[in-house]
């Protein structure tokens, strides 16, 4: 499908000109609103990077021009870690990061990036649009004066890159590892030191030996960052975050601004983006596991059964602690654990029944 059909199947009536995607209506019109978007992202970095620039593209032609988005990369006008106060204050008009980076703000951020042992992107989604997820984003990031739409998926990660290797659960014991959100919670609880840096210091800091383990995302990413220079053994799955969600957050006056017809572009075009990463991980990720694997030598690891039991254990404990820590968190947690439950059963006869009838010999 070409990119220009997608934008049109993501229900903005968008008409080609010239090469140039315009609004019904609209020809050549002059920009009236120039805003920025600052990411937690390295700039142009595969994935989250280009799904960011992505967005920002749809919007500038789905509007006709209407609307100028400027990209910033992390630490070209804020830091990766500021993103959430940029917006909140107007300084930037949008930013694109992870929810999960912001539990300083509010804890119950998190269940809106990933929750370990939680849903996959499908069902992510499925909560988000359908199960009443977005309408408790939206409620929970009010107060800050941000928007939030969801804005990429990178599916099922991996565990991350380890120097040492992952027997048993006391082999996770003193690991200092980047690993952000309840994950990194649950990895504390279990004996190891968590570190949240940014994408960007990760390579060196597992070169210097300031880590002994980080996760990022997956092979595709994972690849360009070239952990296989410093790290020796590549573990999975990604039980901490099985379906992450990206963000995009939107300040509130900046949006109001906008006509009716321009927010709704906004809208749809983070919905088009939240689809279009996903495919595009699933269609990378093993090209770049091959290269990992078979012309790098990663040793390729799964965790044992009875560390995966462990950690579930722990998350369970944790993601039940979040949810007592306020109303809104419970709000949250209700709903977030309601539909995973009813969406599990249906995930089990279909999806699951289906890749384990797929692999029958």
């Amino acid at each position: 499908m070409k990119r220009r059909d997608f934008i049109n199947k993501a229900g903005v009536g968008a008409i080609a000109t010239g090469g140039t995607l315009l609004a019904p209506g609209v020809v050549h019109a002059k920009a009236q609103f120039k805003w920025k978007m600052v990411t937690a992202w390295p700039k142009n970095f595969p994935g989250l990077g280009v799904g960011a620039n992505q967005l920002a593209q749809m919007i500038n032609e789905m509007s006709g021009g209407r609307i100028k988005v400027k990209v910033y990369g992390a630490n070209e006008l804020v830091p990766a870690f500021e993103v959430f106060d940029a917006v909140s204050t107007g300084t930037a008009q949008m930013g694109h990061s992870g929810a999960y980076y912001w539990k300083g703000k509010n804890e119950a951020t998190q269940f809106f990036s990933s929750v370990p042992f939680g849903l996959t992107a499908q069902e992510m989604n499925a909560w988000l649009y359908y199960g009443g997820g977005m309408e408790l984003w939206r409620e929970l990031y009010a107060p800050f004066n941000l928007i939030p739409a969801a804005a990429g998926n990178t599916g099922v990660q991996m565990a991350g890159w380890f120097n040492r290797e992952i027997k048993t659960i006391d082999d996770l014991k003193g690991l200092k590892m980047r690993i952000p959100g309840l994950g990194g919670e649950v990895l504390r609880r279990a004996g190891g030191t968590t570190v949240n840096m940014p994408g960007g210091e990760l390579f060196t800091s597992l070169q210097s030996g300031a880590l002994d383990a980080t996760e990022w995302v997956g092979p595709y990413n994972d690849l360009a960052f070239g952990f296989y220079k410093v790290a020796k053994y590549y573990y999975y799955p990604g039980w901490h975050e099985p379906g992450s969600t990206l963000e995009a957050m939107i300040n509130k006056q900046a949006f109001n601004k906008l006509p009716g017809d321009l927010q709704s572009i906004v809208m749809a075009a983070c919905k088009a983006v939240n689809i279009d990463m996903l495919s595009d991980y699933m269609a990378k990720n093993n090209q770049a596991l091959d290269a990992l694997v078979n012309k790098h030598g990663v040793k390729l690891m799964p965790l044992p059964d009875e560390v995966l039991r462990k950690l579930k254990q722990i998350s369970e404990e944790v993601v039940l602690e979040l949810a007592n820590k306020g109303p809104m968190a419970k709000k949250i947690y209700t709903s977030f654990n309601q539909f995973r439950g009813q969406v599990s059963n249906w995930s089990a006869l279909s999806e699951q029944a289906f890749l384990k009838a797929r692999a029958l010999v």
